[in-house]
């Protein structure tokens, strides 16, 4: 558990280094490339856009972060782990398990694409299909545990899955100093928390979300975490139907904007990422360049901005 004065760039610093020591090479450093805004049709003047490649990192997004802290920080059971997902937690969790050589079942909502499905299969998991959307594979998911005692991995509400991808942070300003601001996708909240627990106020950390999956906008508009209906092109990946209560938390100090993007204008930076980048990446790991096309976040003149490309669990061929 964790309260309103969890020190989180603590926290943050000793998933770190237990990944450091723990993990056995399981972690990628991913790249940060580093390209003028005018690569990517916005004129304002000496913008740096900082894309951190994180759909290069193992199991396909930066969940493998927490997820391998949260098996790392915890003695696992002979019943081994335990998760649901909508898909990129589920396949982070089932690496992590196959490279500790521990047992995993993931039980997965019927949104999730077959893509995903062959993924944990090949990575050795057990799945388990239930439900059309995350809270109804969260709510079988949690009945499992129940009845074999199994270590739960929650997809994004729990300390150690938020400092694991807090190291994300690390990763950037170890590299390349503090940029001015970080574009972040949201669904439960894990990678936002995570971000905004490391860098604070040392950066504007900003908020995305699809219109159709407004977990953590609707919250504040209520002064308090609410359930919301989730749908559109991303809720594979940012289906949570609420924000999670430690990402409550840490947004509330530290992130000021929260933004919403349409689908359409989603599925058009997935594709130009594609067609002129030649980057795969699913719908959540579009938000941010959706957020600089739209308009919805106009960097002042010399910003340093870090998109954070999170996830590429994707059919390529839906991509063009």
């Amino acid at each position: 558990m964790t309260n309103e004065n969890t020190d989180w760039r603590s926290e943050i610093d000793s998933a770190a280094r237990r990944l450091r020591e723990g993990a056995g090479g399981f972690l990628r450093q991913t790249p940060l490339w580093k390209l003028p805004a005018s690569a990517f049709g916005i004129e304002v003047p000496g913008v740096e856009l900082w894309l951190k490649l994180e759909h290069m990192q193992v199991s396909g997004s930066f969940k493998a972060r927490g997820m391998m802290n949260r098996l790392l920080a915890n003695d696992i059971p002979e019943s081994g782990v335990v998760v649901a997902s909508g898909g990129n937690a589920g396949i982070a969790t089932a690496a992590a398990a196959k490279a500790l050589g521990v047992r995993c079942q993931v039980f997965l909502p019927g949104v999730s694409p077959e893509a995903k499905r062959e993924r944990l299969r090949a990575l050795g998991a057990e799945v388990i299909v239930v439900g059309e959307l995350y809270p109804d594979a969260l709510a079988a998911c949690l009945t499992r545990q129940k009845e074999t005692g199994a270590l739960l991995t929650h997809a994004y509400d729990q300390p150690e899955v938020v400092a694991g991808a807090g190291t994300l942070g690390v990763e950037i300003e170890a590299e390349s100093g503090l940029p001015d601001s970080v574009l972040v996708s949201v669904g439960g909240g894990g990678l936002i928390g995570g971000l905004a627990g490391w860098f604070q106020k040392r950066a504007r950390v900003v908020a995305l979300e699809p219109e159709k999956a407004p977990t953590l906008f609707r919250a504040r508009e209520a002064g308090e975490p609410v359930d919301v209906d989730v749908g559109g092109i991303a809720a594979d990946s940012l289906g949570a139907r609420r924000i999670g209560a430690i990402s409550w938390e840490i947004t509330q100090q530290y992130v000021q904007d929260a933004l919403l993007l349409s689908d359409e204008s989603i599925r058009a930076a997935q594709q130009w990422l594609w067609k002129e980048l030649k980057l795969a990446v699913e719908p959540a790991a579009a938000l941010p360049l959706a957020a600089l096309q739209t308009g919805a976040y106009v960097p002042r003149e010399g910003e340093k901005v870090c998109l954070i490309v999170c996830g590429a669990n994707v059919d390529p061929a839906t991509v063009a």
